[in-house]
Parts: C-alpha cells; structure tokens; sequence
C-alpha cells in the first residue's frame, strides 16, 4: 500500500500559512477600507496568499526527502525559510511597483519608509518565529501524520 509521504509533507507544511493568512488578508481589507488607507494594500497580497502556502509544503517535503541524507532538525530548516522568502518577496514587491530601495531605508508605496536596521530586528525575529513554529507545530503535524 502507497501511503504518499510527499503529500502528507505537503499538507503538514500548508497548514499554518492557510490557517493565518485569512487573518492577514482580514486586517489588510480593515485598513484599506474601513480604515482608508491612502495606498493599495491589495497589491502587497498577490505574493503572500499566492506563494507563501505553497511554499512551505514544498519546504516541508524538502525536508522529508533530505531528513535521511542530510539529518538536519525540522526547525533548523524552517528557519532557513525566510532567506529565501525574503529575496522571492523583494523582488516580486519591486516587479509591482509596491517597494523601492533607497540607500538607507526601504519605501512601501511611497508612503511608508522603514530603515534597514528595524528591517533587520524584524527578520531576526522572523527567523525565530520560523523555527519555534516549525519545531513545534509543524513537526507535531509531521508526527501525527507519521512522516517525523
């Protein structure tokens, strides 16, 4: 009997990306219309809802296919996640208009600007969100699905 490892990895990894991003998608409708934001967060969406759920179960198969080979730890390589996410969503947010680069900081919609060193604390903290979720609920989901 085939008991389809990959696709279990699969739907293991989707599972936290589709359970938060309605969320996101929730608060960013707030903003623009309740709220009136002066700029189109709709925009910003198309790489989040789109890649990043896919993303994560194909990340969570690469795992499963290279555990035996490489024994690296499940957070460990979640955690590596956002080194690719981050240059994927730069450059998709400069291909649409939504991000420009400057010398010391970077402009969302030309109206919002953040220097690089909050960017930085941001990313480090993403990298520890990264391996606390996939340590402990992704690799829960792995075990209960058999594939850990």
């Amino acid at each position: 009997m085939n008991t389809h490892p990959y696709l279990r990895a699969y739907l293991a990894g989707v599972f936290i990306p589709t359970l938060i991003l309605p969320l996101l998608l929730t608060a960013f409708i707030v903003a623009r219309f309740a709220l009136q934001a002066p700029f189109p967060l709709e925009r910003g969406l198309v790489f989040p809802l789109a890649l990043v759920p896919a993303l994560w179960g194909v990340w969570n198969v690469l795992w499963l296919g290279t555990h035996d080979r490489v024994h690296q730890p499940l957070g460990l390589h979640g955690a590596l996640l956002p080194f690719f996410l981050l240059p994927a969503g730069t450059l998709v947010a400069r291909c649409l208009g939504i991000l420009t680069l400057g010398a010391s900081s970077a402009s969302w919609f030309d109206t919002i600007t953040i220097p690089y060193a909050w960017i930085a604390v941001c990313f480090a903290g993403a990298l520890a969100g990264y391996y606390l979720v996939w340590k402990y609920i992704v690799g829960f989901l792995n075990r209960t699905l058999g594939i850990a």
